[in-house]
């Protein structure tokens, strides 16, 4: 198995990257992901029970890095109180990928789902011995894994922090991402050599479009001639966090299909579903989201006992949760930070 770690970013924190390797991982549609490995890194200690163990997700095409701006001392994920381990989710080329994998490489790679993610996540946490979390903690499709956690082991944790999430894909989200992969497989061979073409394309789509809001590219993309330098800018981060276009596609689909009232037992009921979550939920939602809408959020804000709703008060979309707008991060690790108090 190969492991591509992109080059280090600013606001990134450097740690030792653990591998665990579950062997041969069943997934929810018969097939097996073989000699399956899981990416994470660890923040903070464990304390003598190991009852501060905080479990960070990644969200699409991202890696353990996306919770970075809220990790460390005195922020929400507090590493002089918290043990924080941030797992890579299946697809992102650190953890087992179509781009890694040697025994079913590209397009032999099985697909997944969120559910699969969660599944092989929770042999993490048998592996390090970790019998309730503190918290599970994820944005976009980290907040999707997290929700999901709370439906498939509602006792294995007690607090639940979903940033910009859906607790079923709307058809939106899933129309995005279908002009996202028309882009991207408009090459004869996509999968294998990647088009520059294609991903100025899909980086139109995907950190322009569907990120941010009329009212942010008003205030940052004032003149027609700050689009092309914009985008430029834009695309040169995703090709420096070495995002592949095959990983993008399969963690697209597992996006597409991802739906917490198919969790086994539900028979599709949402709301059944979610009624079960014992976990303290926490949702934050932007008043405007393009590419996870708003209304998802709320709709299973509403569905969850007790769930905490707060809205970022913010005009970037789904970028709000991104870590990357200095006060959309700081109202957001408020928050948290209170919460998990």
């Amino acid at each position: 198995m190969r492991h591509r770690h992109p080059p280090q970013q600013p606001g990134w924190i450097d740690r030792p990257h653990r591998f665990l390797e579950i062997g041969d991982l069943p997934l929810e549609n018969g097939q097996r992901i073989a000699d399956c490995s899981l990416c994470y890194v660890e923040h903070g200690t464990a304390n003598h029970d190991r009852s501060n163990a905080v479990l960070a997700l990644s969200a699409i095409g991202s890696t353990h890095h996306r919770l970075d701006a809220w990790i460390g001392p005195g922020r929400a994920l507090d590493t002089d109180r918290w043990w924080i381990i941030c797992v890579d989710a299946l697809g992102n080329g650190l953890s087992s990928s179509p781009s890694t994998s040697e025994r079913q490489p590209g397009l032999a790679f099985p697909r997944f789902t969120i559910r699969d993610m969660v599944a092989s996540q929770r042999r993490l946490l048998d592996h390090l011995a970790i019998g309730q979390l503190r918290a599970v903690v994820g944005a976009s499709m980290g907040g999707m894994q997290a929700l999901q956690w709370a439906v498939s082991h509602p006792a294995r944790m007690q607090c639940d922090i979903a940033l910009v999430p859906m607790a079923r894909t709307s058809p939106w989200s899933r129309a995005i991402n279908e002009v996202g992969r028309r882009l991207l497989t408009s090459h004869p061979d996509w999968w294998a050599e990647e088009s520059a073409e294609a991903w100025i394309g899909w980086t139109a789509l995907m950190r322009l479009v569907a990120s941010r809001t009329p009212q942010a590219l008003a205030r940052q993309y004032a003149k027609p001639d700050d689009f092309a330098p914009g985008l430029a800018t834009l695309d040169a981060s995703r090709a420096a966090a070495g995002l592949s276009a095959v990983d993008w596609v399969y963690q697209s689909f597992a996006y597409d299909t991802h739906d917490v009232g198919l969790t086994p037992g539900f028979d599709g009921d949402l709301g059944r579903a979610l009624a079960t979550v014992r976990a303290r939920t926490l949702i934050a939602v932007p008043p405007l989201d393009l590419y996870n809408p708003v209304e998802a959020g709320r709709e299973a804000a509403a569905l969850i006992p007790g769930c905490e709703l707060v809205e970022i008060p913010s005009i970037a979309g789904h970028q709000a949760a991104g870590g990357t707008e200095a006060a959309e991060t700081a109202f957001l690790d408020a928050a948290m930070r209170r919460f998990l108090a």
